[in-house]
This record gives structure tokens, sequence and C-alpha cells, in this order.
């Protein structure tokens, strides 16, 4: 008999493609996704301890579903992934009725757990061991890479994938939980990661994202002492027929080297598109978070970036209102976005986690009003930068790889009608909005742009009749 899944995902690509392969794993047990928790059999949380507002956002839909559990006590009710691995059995203090809570490296026992529950009755926890726990070859065995057949019905496209390249940080800066959560830096296997690449490609996949903590750090060194880095990964990935595009996120500034922007550089199909978040542009308070660098640290890697990729495209992150950020700390962040103009950065108030360094070190001293200026007067900055440096491209075509209808595709234009709105990303990962239609999803399309806003591009196709056909210019 089909059995019902629902499955909500807070947080990062990483959580979404853990909830792919989860999803993937339970259709071999026959169970089919449903959109309504009201249906599923199973409902499943995938949870994300970055920030407070992620943990508060699932207690709250767990507190939503205690009287469908008291009416329907059949229902198995599990919360997966960081928040897991951080609360282990204060879950099940708060909310009772959960059957279940699984960290992050144990997500292949899944299907195995909820057999047992529907048997048995009673709740199951499966986390791996603290960071403190053991050897290190213990702990990084208790955070196993999970990565089974994939599901192209998860995705949002099934042009585009996430490939996990490397699990775990070891980098512990001070406001972060995720060294704790998920465990030790660890590096896949190329050849693991090569033959994934392929399936995807014969799948259909034309653009690939390689997925790592600090993706650039990456190193895999084999039984006979060679080393594989990011950038000789890059090339082999490179060589697959059908993918078009390769893109890897999220960066460490200490690790772009030279060989690394190389790659982004000769090799075609890799995006010039580096997201590297600075977090700060105060030494002092780079200091604090454990940042490994210096802000000049930074200016130069941005240096070696805008002499040797060209057409680049660079993302940050910020957090304001880190313990102990002054005025001055915070001009200092607004000098650095002014003078590199990042294509859009990510900012963020500081959130205290506890089990981090910086909570346990440094009292969260920045008020919550100080906060949220700071936070709104730099997001004004950053949305002017990139409304000015989208500009550039106003009558320029672009190649757009077609992702899909826009999200007010609906609102303007009839849901079966020959034309509709679409939307893709340029190679430096634009958004480009533009009429077409459902034939040219997953195509890669010219696109000449006409206006722009801080985030998005409208541009329309470019196509060349020949006799009866049209074909699009490449």
């Amino acid at each position: 008999m089909t059995k019902l899944l629902y499955i909500e995902t807070v947080g990062c690509q990483m959580n979404l493609l853990d909830s792919e392969l989860v999803v993937a794993s339970l259709r071999k047990q026959g169970y089919e996704l449903t959109d309504t928790p009201g249906r599923a059999d199973t409902i499943l949380f995938n949870t994300c301890s970055v920030r407070q507002h992620a943990e508060d956002k699932i207690y709250s839909a767990l507190g939503r579903l205690k009287n469908a559990k008291q009416r329907h006590p059949e229902k198995i009710i599990g919360v997966l992934g960081c928040m897991a691995q951080k609360d282990q059995r204060k879950i099940f203090e708060r909310a009772p009725f959960v059957d279940l809570v699984v960290g992050p490296g144990q997500l292949h026992q899944i299907p195995r757990l909820l057999e047992e529950i529907a048997v048995e009755r009673g709740p199951r926890l499966e986390v791996s061991l603290d960071r403190q726990a053991g050897r290190r070859d213990e702990i990084e065995r208790s955070f196993e890479s999970y990565d089974p057949d994939r599901d192209p019905e998860m995705r949002p496209t099934p042009y585009q994938a996430f490939v996990r390249i490397q699990i775990g940080c070891d980098k512990f800066c001070t406001y972060c939980i995720v060294p704790s959560v998920r465990g030790p830096e660890q590096g896949r296997d190329p050849a693991h990661i090569r033959a994934e690449a392929r399936k995807l490609a014969d799948e259909g996949c034309r653009e690939i994202t390689l997925l790592g903590q600090t993706v650039n750090s990456y190193r895999f060194r084999h039984g006979d002492g060679r080393v594989t880095r990011l950038s000789d990964l890059l090339a082999g990935l490179q060589e697959i027929p059908g993918l078009a595009r390769l893109k890897f996120v999220t960066n460490y500034p200490k690790d772009m080297t030279d060989d690394l922007l190389a790659a982004v550089r000769e090799l075609p199909k890799v995006s010039p598109y580096l997201h590297v978040p600075a977090q700060s542009g105060s030494n002092g308070v780079l200091r604090r978070m454990k940042r490994g660098y210096t802000v000049e640290d930074y200016r130069e890697m941005f240096g070696r970036i805008r002499e040797r990729v060209p057409g680049y495209a660079v993302t940050s992150d910020f957090i304001v209102g880190f313990c102990g950020e002054t005025e001055e700390d915070f001009e200092q962040t607004v000098e650095l976005v002014r003078e590199c103009r990042f294509k859009n950065s990510f900012i963020f108030k500081y959130s205290e986690r506890p089990g981090t360094k910086g909570a346990e070190l440094f009292a969260d001293d920045v008020p919550e009003e100080t906060k949220r200026r700071r936070n709104n007067e730099l997001l004004a900055i950053q949305n002017a930068i990139s409304e000015e440096e989208n500009q550039q491209f106003l009558g320029q075509t672009v190649e757009v790889l077609v992702e899909g209808p826009s999200k007010n595709s609906h609102r303007h234009y009839e849901e079966e009608g020959p034309i509709l709105q679409l939307t893709g990303r340029t190679h430096c990962d634009r958004i480009v909005v533009f009429e077409g239609n459902r034939r040219q999803i997953g195509e890669l399309l010219p696109v000449t742009i006409y206006d722009t806003a801080p985030h998005t591009l409208f541009g329309e196709v470019v196509t060349c009749e020949v006799g009866p056909q049209v074909y699009s210019l490449s």
C-alpha cells in the first residue's frame, strides 16, 4: 500500500540536497510525496540551526501537529538535520509526540527507523558523535556522507542539481554551529563525484553546483599519495558530455588559490561566479569571529579575482551586530561593500547560537534595534550597487539557462497558454526574466537585455529565421 510522505526543508543548499536524497530512498519503500501534512502518513522536517529564527519556525510547526498526532497516533513525525544533531533529546522534551530525531550523518538510516517505529512504536534517536567524544577517525565515521540515488522530482528543475563534494567543516568560526552539527571536514572520493555527475548528465541535467561548507578547501588524498584539489575535480567534470555549466559554493577567502582561479578562467563550463563570504569589514570583528583572515587578505583575494577572471561576479555574506561591533566597525564593513561592489550580498543580524564559542566567550551586546538599523542600511547600499552593476548589461546579449516559469508568470499569463514568463540565469548567475514557451525550459538561449532591477535582468530571446525553422543563436 502506498504511504504518503510530507517533507519540509529549512536552510541551505546542503539541506535541500539532503531532502532530495531522503525522498529518493523512501520512494524505494513505497512512499509518495504529498504537499499536504494532513494527508501524510509520515511528516518530516529537515532543519537548520544557523539562526534562531529557523529553529523557532520548526518548533512552531511541530506545535501545530500536536492535536493531529493525538487524533491519529499512527502518524510518524520526525525531525532531521542540523537541529536534530544539536538539540537531540531536547526535541522530545519540547515535543513529546515526535517519533524520530535523526542527525545529518544518519539520514541513510531513515527507511529502517520508520519501519521500526511503525511496528514497535516508541521514539528513535540517531545522531553522530560529539566533536570531543573520540578520535577524529571515529567521529568522521559517525558523520557518514549520504549520496544514494537522486530524485529529480524534489528539485525545482530537473536541469539543475546539487552534488556534495565535501561534508563537515574544520574552521570553527565562533558564531557558527556547523562544525558541531555537520562534523569534521571530509572530501568525497572524486571518482564517486564524477560518477554521480555523469548519471545526472545522462538524465538531462545541464548545470551542476558543487556543495561544501568551505567548498574550495576540498582535498582528497588517494591511497598512492596523490591529492585531488577542487581545480582538478573541475577539470575532470568539464569533460562530461551534456553538462553545460559547473558552479561551486560556498568559498573560504584564504583557500581561493591561484590554481582554482585559473580553472575558473580556463574551463569554459565553469561559471565565473564566486560566492565568498567576508562577514565583516573590521579586523577586530573578524578576530572575534575567528575567521582566520584580515580585511587586507580579503582585498588581496578580491584583487586576484578581478585581475584573473574575466566577467567575474562575486557575492558575499555579512553578519551585522556581532558581539562588540561598534559604529566604526560597521562603517568599515560599509566601506568594503562599496569598494568590492558585490553582485549581491546576503546580510544577516547576528543570532547567538548556544554551543558556539561566540556564545561562550562574548556578550551579545549590540541592541536589536541597532542590528536592525545596520542590516537595513547595508542592504540598501548593496541593493543600490546591484542595480548599478546590472545596468552594464543593458543592450547586451547574454546566454541564459532557462529554469522554468517565473514566480509571477501566473499573474500575467494563462497557465496553459502558448506564451509565458520564463526565468533563468546567466553564466555569472544573474537572474533573467523574459517571454518564451515551455519547450525552451532546460535550453541555453541568447537573450538581449532591455531593462534591469537590483536583482533581475529583463530581456527578450534572440532568434534567427532560416527557412521554415527558427534557430536560437549560440
